[in-house]
Parts: C-alpha cells; sequence; structure tokens
C-alpha cells in the first residue's frame, strides 16, 4: 500500500537494523485517517469471505482493529495480556513471547466472544517473529472459529514470522513489507 510505505519513509524512524519507530502515525499517536485507508484495503483483499469478527491483541493493534473493523461493519475482540476482574468465566489462553518487552506472557480472551460460528480476521500493527500471531491464532484454533487470515499493516519480511506463518496455510496480507531496512540507507520494500 503506498500511501503506508510512503509514510514510513517521511516519517518512520529506523533505529537499528531491526527496530522501526512508528510511533508518531500507527502505535502511539495514531492516524485515523491513514487507519481506514488500511481498513478498506483489508476489506477490499477480504472482500466475500464473511468475515465477522477482528481479533487483535493489546495494546498497539487496538487503534487500528478498531478503524478496520468500522470497514467490515464488525467488532473487534482483543486478547489481554493479564488477567483482570472485568474477565470472569472461562477464557481461551495461549502463550506469547514479546520481542518488544523481553519475556513470555499468556494472552487470553473470554469464551463469550470468540465462538465457532466465528470468521475470524486477525489484525494488528507489526509482524516481524510472528509470537503475537501464533498466539492468535491459537485463541482462534481453541475456539473452533474458522481463520480467514491476517491483516497486518508492517511487516518486517527480513524476520520470519511472515514465512511462518503462510507456511502454516494461513494468509496474510501485509500493507508494507520491509526487504530490509537501516538508519543509514532508510527502509527498502518488497
Amino acid at each position: 500500500m503506498k500511501v503506508l510505505e510512503e509514510r514510513i519513509r517521511r516519517d518512520g524512524i529506523v533505529e537499528d537494523t531491526d527496530v522501526l519507530k512508528v510511533d508518531s502515525f500507527l502505535n502511539h499517536q495514531m492516524d485515523v485517517e491513514l487507519f481506514a485507508e488500511m481498513g478498506r484495503e483489508w476489506a477490499r483483499l477480504y472482500a466475500g469471505e464473511g468475515v465477522n469478527k477482528i481479533l487483535t491483541i493489546e495494546a498497539s493493534g487496538i487503534g487500528v482493529a478498531c478503524v478496520a473493523a468500522q470497514a467490515f461493519h464488525v467488532p473487534v475482540v482483543f486478547a489481554k495480556k493479564s488477567r483482570s476482574k472485568n474477565i470472569a468465566g472461562e477464557v481461551y489462553t495461549a502463550p506469547v513471547e514479546s520481542f518488544t518487552h523481553g519475556g513470555v506472557y499468556d494472552i487470553m480472551v473470554s469464551r463469550r466472544f470468540l465462538l465457532p460460528s466465528d470468521r475470524v480476521l486477525i489484525v494488528d500493527d507489526f509482524l516481524a517473529n510472528g509470537a503475537a500471531l501464533q498466539g492468535l491464532i491459537s485463541l482462534v484454533r481453541q475456539a473452533g472459529a474458522t481463520l480467514i487470515g491476517a491483516g497486518i499493516a508492517v511487516e518486517k519480511a527480513f524476520q520470519p514470522g511472515g514465512a511462518r506463518i503462510r507456511a502454516m496455510g494461513i494468509r496474510v496480507e501485509s500493507l508494507a513489507r520491509i526487504k530490509c531496512m537501516s538508519p543509514e540507507k532508510g527502509v527498502e520494500f518488497c
């Protein structure tokens, strides 16, 4: 998606060969008009698939998932990273190793909100090693729901996550795929 690639080139900050900061428009300060364009693109790509629910993970995936859900006219469910008083009853859980935070944590979704009849599109801001996506896939499978695919804003294609998920037979539609990046040369897209 050219508009997202252009925005990454203009406002993204490459801190290292594997760290890209897009916090000025994607995951701290959010450009909801850009999110709306992204949502329309995923709706076009997944047209006719019968998506009736979008699943994401807290926290940075929530904004883009919510705006994307408007294009599908469906609700969003987000996997929580810790149990709270407002999650009562049975939950689906999966372990996730966090590249960003370093460590493993369990994500969870109430069984009330992920049903066998659901046709789920997973939406997230980044795909690198694929751990968060694999955790979300596990939740969908535990629920017996149908996984339609994944909509990713930015994929670091030079890391193994995208290839790993696609090798599982899962459709992944990334709107910006980064081939390589460095502070000196910037970002090169696939």
